[in-house]
């Protein structure tokens, strides 16, 4: 769930950036100044390649843009994200669910104030292997 795609950014008139993402179609941003630029980038490109993994769409592999023709005013920067990363900060509504545990359990943890959604949530991270 870790990527790097290779951006086009271009400078405007006004000092502001324009981001392009050749290896992305819809993939673009802008910015104020170039840190600005790059943070947008980084956003997104977390926001496309989620978008395709939830869509289940297949994710080009990264050009390396080497020997195309960069405009004048022009530069290419790599830009990494972590989709899963991005999923955990931008998509944390609640859902509830319903499950059944016998009830000298479910007597013996509330007696010992377990946070029955919190240990929930720390099997199955555990279970599918994330932290």
């Amino acid at each position: 769930m870790r990527y790097v795609y290779p951006a086009l950014f271009t400078e405007e008139e006004d000092g502001k950036y324009s981001v392009v993402f050749p290896d992305l179609e819809g993939c673009y941003s802008c910015g104020d100044d170039l840190a600005d630029a790059i943070y947008m980038a980084e956003d997104v490109l977390a926001f496309t390649l989620y978008s395709m993994e939830k869509r289940k769409e297949t994710i080009p592999n990264p050009s390396s843009l080497s020997g195309e023709t960069i405009p004048v005013n022009s530069f290419v920067n790599y830009i990494a994200c972590d989709t899963l990363e991005y999923q955990k900060m931008n998509n944390n509504k609640a859902v509830k669910k319903t499950l059944t545990i016998p009830e000298w359990l479910n007597e013996m943890a509330t007696e010992a104030g377990i946070n029955f959604s919190q240990v929930l949530q720390d099997a199955l991270k555990a279970k599918i292997g994330i932290n």
